[in-house]
């Protein structure tokens, strides 16, 4: 005998996971496929939730250690940028129902001590930090990269992501303008 109450389960997921066509859903087996695919998507999109953490943070950090007040405000749009990224990862984990990461990784805050030792040493403060915010932004460009390769994204999710991709170039090509005036 058929359990209804599985099917209506089942179609109320996928009413609720709007995120995704039906299709998408009916093409899962069992409900622990659709488990193991939210929970997937869940976790690559908290990687660069805690990426868009890192860099907030590395952008704050790096308005106090520059003198150029252009710089000062280019990077506090970028960190508010970053910070708008993180609640758009964050909302799309809460839709499928996973819990979003709250802080950034050792990684990266070893990156910016790293960046505040390397500006000890330098006499160009501000090309030092442009190039270690460059490096930092191609990274997460590449991460981004990585997960826009699957083929079974959500379109909210893959438009999502193109945007943020988008910014990030657009930011790593000012980033570049501003290291040429410095230098």
């Amino acid at each position: 005998m058929f359990d209804f109450s599985y099917k209506k389960w089942y179609v109320k997921y996928a009413d609720v996971k709007q995120y995704t066509s039906i299709k998408k859903v009916l093409k899962f087996k069992t409900i622990r496929d659709i488990m193991t695919y939210t929970e997937r998507i869940s976790n690559k999109l908290n990687e660069l939730l805690i990426k868009n953490y890192d860099a907030e943070k590395g952008y704050l950090k790096a308005i106090n250690q520059v003198d150029s007040p252009t710089l000062k405000m280019f990077f506090k749009r970028r960190a508010s940028e970053r910070s708008e990224f993180a609640k758009e990862l964050r909302t799309e984990i809460l839709r499928y129902g996973e819990i979003p990461e709250d802080s950034g990784s050792l990684k990266g805050t070893m990156h910016r001590n790293w960046t505040t030792l390397k500006t000890l040493f330098s006499s160009n403060n501000e090309e030092v930090i442009l190039e270690e915010a460059i490096k930092g932004e191609e990274s997460s460009l590449e991460e981004y990269n990585e997960l826009l390769k699957e083929r079974d994204l959500p379109p909210t999710i893959d438009s999502l992501l193109m945007k943020h991709k988008s910014a990030i170039q657009a930011a790593i090509n000012t980033e570049k303008v501003h290291e040429e005036l410095v230098s």
